[in-house]
């Protein structure tokens, strides 16, 4: 899968390159989601060309080629490792297209299933695009000090 557009805009989606991992790394490490008391999370976080290359990661762009966001797949297990939109393109749409990426690129792989462990003011995120609660993923810090919903996106 190349590229996903999204209907009425110029937005598509695209597997990364190694080119793309500065801007995804500056996108993880300027999030404001991720601003106190979350920071320590992201803080000296890279999101470099070997990840890129190992993993599932794809871009959201825009038709001038602005990286919007991205996500990363893991296949084995499957499970969302990654998902950050730019905050200057938040409420546009951009994370739903994501994971509608995601579910057509986890159905192509065959994934009946896959794994969020969420950032906590996301999870009203993944509950909206069909993510299901199925525990809690404890605090381990000293990066993460705060307990994380894990919930499943189902792949139908």
């Amino acid at each position: 899968m190349t590229s996903l557009p999204l209907p009425g805009t110029d937005l598509a989606v695209r597997r990364a390159t190694a080119r793309d991992a500065r801007h995804l790394t500056r996108l993880v490490r300027t999030s404001r989601a991720y601003e106190a008391p979350y920071e320590s999370m992201v803080a000296g976080y890279r999101v470099g060309p070997d990840y890129i290359e190992t993993h599932e990661v794809h871009v959201a762009v825009s038709a001038d080629g602005t990286v919007l966001g991205f996500y990363a797949l893991l296949l084995d297990p499957p499970e969302l490792d990654l998902m950050f939109v730019a905050d200057s393109a938040q409420g546009l749409g951009i994370g739903r297209h994501l994971i509608t990426h995601l579910k057509a690129r986890a159905r192509e792989a065959g994934i009946e299933e896959v794994r969020v462990v969420s950032h906590p003011p996301s999870e009203g995120f993944y509950r909206s695009v069909g993510a299901v609660p199925v525990g809690t993923v404890p605090a381990n810090p000293p990066a993460v000090r705060w307990d994380r919903p894990e919930l499943s996106i189902p792949i139908l």
